[in-house]
């Protein structure tokens, strides 16, 4: 990927939050330059960033005079403003359905299961570790079925559904949440991972509990 010396899309992010990581693998994947800064938890509390975003989130995407927080939000602006194949964000009815049914399972089950976990374990915070790990079995259980069969979640190639689930499915361990059960999911993650352009998800140095 080639950065400009001024890129106009700037990215607010940390490299171990898999929300901010969907907005820059798919950045990475079309090819686009963008300015990346870092949004550490004191950044997030400074004026200047609840200007952007009042509920102090990251991911942050700003290009030109927009922006934009929330990551699937991101997602779906990219593609549609960016990827002139049409086909990481297809308008076919069914694909679409299919795309939004995933964005919504990284938006609930994923968020509150695997990323959850991963969260408590590795800093800790208000929440049942438990509870959040049998969400994360329930989801992972049914993303294997789903998977087996199937080589991508929301057509017969990758969609901004995959890249929307991936970071967090891929760091599950991180949650104390094995993959050794799930051999169509992992398949599946190798598939992600060999998509050109993408960055994979990167690991925690942060010691794990035994």
């Amino acid at each position: 990927m080639s950065i400009s010396t001024d890129p106009a899309i700037t990215l607010y992010g940390t490299p171990l939050s898999g929300h901010a990581h969907r907005v820059e693998a798919f950045l990475n994947i079309l090819g686009l330059p963008y300015r990346y800064v870092e949004a550490n938890a004191e950044v997030r509390r400074s004026d200047s960033f609840l200007a952007l975003n009042p509920f102090g989130q990251i991911p942050v995407l700003v290009d030109g005079d927009l922006v934009l927080p929330d990551s699937v939000a991101i997602l779906v602006y990219l593609a549609d403003r960016y990827d002139g194949s049409g086909l990481w964000n297809p308008k076919a009815p069914e694909e679409t359905a299919q795309v939004q049914r995933w964005l919504s399972i990284a938006a609930g089950d994923l968020r509150f299961g695997p990323a959850l976990a991963r969260i408590l374990t590795l800093w800790g915070g208000a929440g049942s570790l438990t509870d959040a790990q049998r969400v994360a079995e329930r989801v992972l259980r049914f993303m294997n079925s789903y998977l087996d069969g199937r080589d991508w979640l929301a057509a017969a190639r990758p969609t901004i559904a995959d890249i929307a689930c991936y970071a967090y499915v891929a760091r599950a361990p991180e949650g104390r949440i094995p993959l050794d059960p799930y051999p169509a999911v992992r398949r599946w993650l190798e598939r992600v991972e060999a998509i050109p352009g993408l960055t994979p998800m990167p690991q925690s140095a942060i010691p794990q509990p035994a």
